[in-house]
């Protein structure tokens, strides 16, 4: 009986054992499973974060306009005579551009001319005869009255003649024109473009809020978009009252525009110096992801590896507020110190405790006034 006994318990204790044994082995089985399921490394880009003098700048889109431009056309109807002007002239003020034919107003101006020569004459007779007391006053004033309406007569009708000799009203360029010699021109009809473009206007508007910051003479910065050198010019005249549809206010800048690279009706960039440059953190826009929660980033930090003394750099994700963006940079406001190793590419593969493997042989853009590459 009491061998039994000692057969029962010992079998037990091996079931026991072998129990232990089984939980021990499956713990370690599963703990080299999970080792050996890891995160995996992810390559991405990445630079060290640091300070630069940022200008703040206001911000807009303008169109140019000549500071002196017309439509010329005719005032009165007639038939060409002749064109004196190509296509693309540059022209002084007073160039003759255009005859209109005037033979018949020329006749007419004849006659008048004849009527008031004769009244002259008739004003000198009646004048000597005057003073021998042969007429009467009266006599002599209709004679002055006859003289004063022929010589308007003869003044309307060389207006006339003058308003069918078309001529520049100012220096500038011309544009392109249809107008050919035998054709017949309505009053009012488009002839050509007049532009002075020595100088341009740009029309441009502002929010509401930005007018405080606004102010006649304030210098201005002006961009095409097409890889040419910005042209600074300055603030020349800010309207006097506020769209109430819009809640924006008309500016109107002024540029030199002497080697007449610009024409009106371009369109621009416009940029407005505003306060003294700062010194802010700057990142390539790339390196933030805006999401409705606000906005983020990846830090690369230090780590301990998983053997002793060894070190990994992880991803760790930061809530940052932004500024204002020049270029391909973006100013970082608030949570981010200078100095430290920012995620520029590669974010969209990565989350808390990735381990990281930086590669910068191909570097996002990080200009702060890029330019269009040449192909």
């Amino acid at each position: 009986m009491k061998k039994r006994m000692i057969w029962m318990v010992a079998i037990v204790g091996f079931v026991f054992a072998a129990i232990i044994g089984y939980q021990m082995f499956v713990a370690s089985m599963m703990k080299q499973f999970l080792a050996s399921n890891a995160q995996p490394p992810a390559t991405v880009t990445a630079t060290q974060v640091k300070a630069e003098a940022w200008q703040p700048q206001l911000a807009s889109v303008g169109t140019l306009r000549a500071i002196q431009g017309v439509e010329i056309s005719a005032e009165i109807a007639g038939l060409v005579k002749k064109v004196h002007f190509r296509s693309g002239d540059e022209v002084k003020k007073g160039d003759l551009l255009l005859e209109m034919n005037s033979d018949e107003e020329a006749a007419q101006l004849l006659a008048l001319k004849a009527n008031r020569k004769l009244a002259e004459i008739n004003l000198k007779r009646d004048e000597q005869q005057f003073k021998v007391h042969a007429i009467s006053n009266s006599k002599l004033d209709a004679s002055k009255a006859e003289l004063s309406s022929r010589r308007a007569a003869e003044q309307q009708q060389q207006a006339i003649i003058d308003k069918k000799r078309i001529r520049a009203p100012f220096a500038g360029r011309l544009g392109i024109t249809q107008i050919n010699p035998g054709q017949y021109l309505n009053p009012a009809e488009r002839i050509v473009t007049l532009q002075n473009g020595r100088a341009l206007y740009i029309d441009f508007s502002m929010p509401q809020k930005y007018v405080t910051q606004l102010q006649k003479g304030q210098t201005i910065s002006v961009d095409t978009g097409n890889g040419a050198q910005a042209i600074s010019g300055t603030i020349s005249t800010i309207n006097s009252v506020v769209d109430n549809s819009t809640r924006n206010v008309q500016v109107e800048g002024l540029i030199d525009n002497s080697s007449g690279a610009l024409l009106p009706g371009m369109f621009v960039n416009v940029t407005i110096d505003i306060g003294a440059p700062q010194n802010l953190l700057t990142l390539p826009q790339t390196a933030i992801s805006f999401n409705a929660y606000g906005s983020t980033l990846f830090v690369a930090r230090e780590e301990q590896g998983a053997e002793e003394g060894e070190t990994q750099l992880v991803a760790q994700q930061l809530f940052v507020k932004t500024g204002d963006k020049r270029g391909d940079q973006v100013a970082i406001i608030e949570g981010l110190k200078e100095g430290e190793t920012v995620v520029t590419s590669g974010q969209l593969k990565l989350k808390n405790g990735t381990p990281l493997i930086i590669n910068n042989e191909v570097l996002p853009a990080n200009e702060s006034a890029p330019k269009p590459q040449e192909k």
